[in-house]
Parts: structure tokens; sequence; C-alpha cells
């Protein structure tokens, strides 16, 4: 129970970074950012087999990639407080000349960041081509991937589920953060996908359900499960069941702050409803 009364205290402080930084710049993505702080956090601090410091590589240690890059707030606070750079810097996020872009991007160096991901669609692909090289290198570590429902709609994707499973590459954990909700609406608006987890299934995938995807000791025992269920000839695919805007009440069941920034007061409600727990940078 300690162990989850701290992750979720860090679960607090990433939604207020996400806010303060967005806010600041008055620009970013803060929706789907706060729907995945759970998991961000249980990832860095729990789920990933890491090695201290960083490098390019990887090698003998897990890798994640974030294929949704909008939602770089929520990967970049935690990067931060895991380690990866200084919690300062997080005040530089989409200024001129930042290593923070709002989109993450290589060229810039920033620790933690190994590939970039404005363009959606193309993490998967990253993904599968860095578990084959694990297996190459022979590397029994895992790679971790996240990808948004909306961004299931870009077919390259679907090039890349069924090659997957044809390749047999069960080195990989890819998660779709099911929030129903894309910039344009929802995602049934947008362009229905009737049930990902037939289509994942039908391409030969192992799917793993995770109901309450903003629930830390739900997201922990659901990642354990597809941790456990790689290495049978086959990829794994979690569907995490996300609430877009988790954590501040005007933000949520909507997709209007997909990408939006709060206003002053909208900020200070939104602060108030997250209290500061490990201290604002």
């Amino acid at each position: 129970m300690t162990q989850l009364n701290n992750l979720s205290d860090f679960v607090t402080q990433v939604r207020r970074d996400i806010l303060r930084m967005v806010h600041k710049v008055n620009s970013g993505h803060p929706g789907g950012s706060l729907g995945c702080a759970e998991f961000f956090v249980a990832l860095y601090s729990t789920i990933l087999n890491r090695k201290k410091g960083f490098d390019m590589n990887g090698n003998r240690e897990d890798i994640f990639f974030l294929s949704n890059g909008h939602i770089s707030p929520v990967f970049y606070s935690v990067l931060a407080r895991v380690g990866y750079f200084k919690i300062e810097e997080l005040s530089t996020f989409r200024l001129l000349d930042s290593r923070l872009q709002g989109h993450p991007t290589t060229h810039e160096g920033l620790p933690g960041v190994r590939i970039a991901s404005g363009s959606l669609g193309q993490g998967l692909s990253v993904a599968i081509g860095a578990c084959e090289a694990k297996k190459l290198n022979g590397d029994p570590n895992l790679i971790y991937s996240l990808h948004g429902d909306g961004e299931l709609q870009e077919g390259q994707n679907w090039e890349a589920i069924m090659y997957a499973s044809a390749k047999k590459v069960d080195n990989l954990i890819a998660t779709i953060d099911l929030n129903g909700k894309q910039i344009d609406g929802s995602t049934d608006d947008v362009l229905t996908m009737g049930s990902i987890r037939n289509k994942f299934e039908a391409f030969d995938w192992i799917v793993v359900e995770i109901e309450k995807g903003n629930d830390l000791s739900e997201i922990l025992n659901g990642m354990k499960k597809a941790k456990s269920l790689t290495g049978k000839q086959k990829p794994v695919c979690v569907l995490l069941k996300t609430m877009m805007g988790n954590g501040v009440d005007f933000m949520m069941h909507t997709h209007a702050w997909h990408g939006k920034a709060p206003n002053d007061e909208q900020l200070a409600s939104a602060l108030e409803q997250n209290k500061e727990t490990l201290g604002d940078y």
C-alpha cells in the first residue's frame, strides 16, 4: 500500500507538471497527457527494467517508444522526475532552442527519447525493428510502446500489426490508450474502428485489457500479466481504457482539451484539484 500511495503522489505531481507546462506557453496537449499519467508513472517506476543513465542503443534493458508524441508533457514530466534530466528543465517546454519540443525529437539529445514522434502511426514500426535488433543481439529484454486509439486510423499501424504476428515478434508489448477521443471528436464519430480487441486478435496478437486504465494497481497487475505472456511466439497488445483529462473535472468526458491550454483561472482550479506533493519546478 505504501508503494501505491507513493506512486499516487507521483501521479498528482505529474498532473501539476503537465498543467503548468502547457499553461505557461499557452500550447500543448493536456487531455491525453493527463489520461496517461498513471500509466507513465507505473511504467517508469516499476514496470521497465532500466539501466542507470541513458544511451541510445538501450542494450540489456527494456526500451519504451512513445508513438503518440503529442502527449509529450506527461513523457517529459516522468522522465525528469525519475532522473533522466533536471526537473527545472520542464520550465523550457515548447520554448525556442529547448530540448523539450512540443513533439519529442532526437537531435537535441534529450535523455530518454529515442525517436522523433511528431507524425502519428510510425511508432509501432520502430518498436518492431528494435524488437528484432534485440533478438539478433541475444538481448532478452522487452520493447514497450504506447499508441493512441485515434492513431490506429493511420494505415501504417496495420502493416506493422500484420508483420509483428507473421514474424513472431514476441518481445513486444504495445499499449493502446483507449480514451475514445481525438482532436476532432470521439473516435467513433471521426472514423469508427469497431472492436480493437477483435482486430488485434484477428491479426494473431495476444490481447490484455486493463478496464481501469487510471487505476495504478490495475495497471501494475495488467502489465505484469502482459509481461508473463511474452516469449510465446506472438506479440502482446494491452488495451488501456483511460479517461482523457483525468484528474481535472472540467477536462474529463470531452475531447475539447485534446490540444488546448488552460487559462489562469482554469489552471488555478486544476491545481487546486491536484495539491502539490513532491514540489513544483
